[in-house]
């Protein structure tokens, strides 16, 4: 069994920062592609950024130059520093990870239960 747990959410006025944590848990093999997603109220699910396990970045043109992905291997974790938070930044944010538990298994994406951030005055 796999888990995915993020922590950070919260409330933050326009122009703020926040930082999000997601901590993989349970029968882990190995990492690959982590990242972050984001929906807001009547919207579809969107890439906010990812991160394969050698550090490639990736960001969604929207989040380019304020939004930061990370991640520490030895702990399973995936971090997104964000700042100068704007309104369009409010949704439910969703940490993914493929992980695979076995040497022979192919990888599972897997997904976070979601943390909210709020990004109003």
């Amino acid at each position: 069994q796999v888990q995915l747990v993020e922590s950070g959410g919260g409330l933050v006025q326009p122009g703020g920062s926040l930082r999000l944590s997601c901590v993989a848990s349970g029968s882990i093999f190995s990492i690959g592609r982590m990242g972050w997603y984001r929906q807001a109220p009547g919207k579809e699910r969107e890439l906010v950024a990812t991160i394969t396990s050698l550090g490639r970045t990736n960001y969604a043109d929207s989040v380019k130059g304020r939004f930061t992905i990370s991640r520490d291997n030895a702990k399973n974790t995936v971090y997104l520093q964000m700042n100068s938070l704007k309104s369009e930044d409010t949704a439910v944010y969703y940490c993914s990870a493929t992980i695979s538990r076995g040497k022979y298994e192919l990888g599972n994406d897997y997904w976070g239960q979601g943390t909210q951030v709020t990004v109003s005055s």
